[in-house]
């Protein structure tokens, strides 16, 4: 039996990463949060992750900046970006560094729960 697929949230406000535990405490994933890019960059390094959700807006380093260094350090990791943006970025920068999906602020929780299962099924985990 394989193990539950890790999942990293990486947002600046705490308030966020709580609805998200809160959202999804039964569904089987173990959850790592991290207040901003550079405690997410440290969790990348030590775990094996299976999916990282990140936020676009953060002090210090964009979403996209931040996947695209977590697709340097875990190439398999799948990435989705959290953001109340969705708009403002474009969809080539989105493939470039390989973001499986938008997931946008405020989410809905069935909407978000499926985003991570077909970001897992399309290869953001390995057993």
């Amino acid at each position: 039996m394989g193990r539950s697929p890790q999942l990293l949230f990486v947002d600046d406000e705490e308030r966020i990463l709580s609805a998200l535990r809160r959202s999804l405490r039964r569904e089987g994933y173990e959850l790592f949060c991290a207040n901003g890019p550079s405690e997410g960059l440290r969790l990348v390094e030590s775990r094996e992750v299976d999916l990282v959700i990140s936020d676009q807006r953060m002090p210090g380093m964009s979403g996209i900046e931040f996947l695209a260094r977590v697709a340097r350090v875990r190439p398999a990791a799948g990435r989705l970006l959290l953001t109340g943006w969705t708009e403002e970025i474009p969809p080539a920068e989105l493939a470039r560094v390989g973001v499986l999906a938008l997931v946008p602020k405020p989410w809905e929780d069935a909407e978000l729960k499926r985003s991570l299962r077909d970001a897992l099924a399309r290869g953001g985990r390995r057993d």
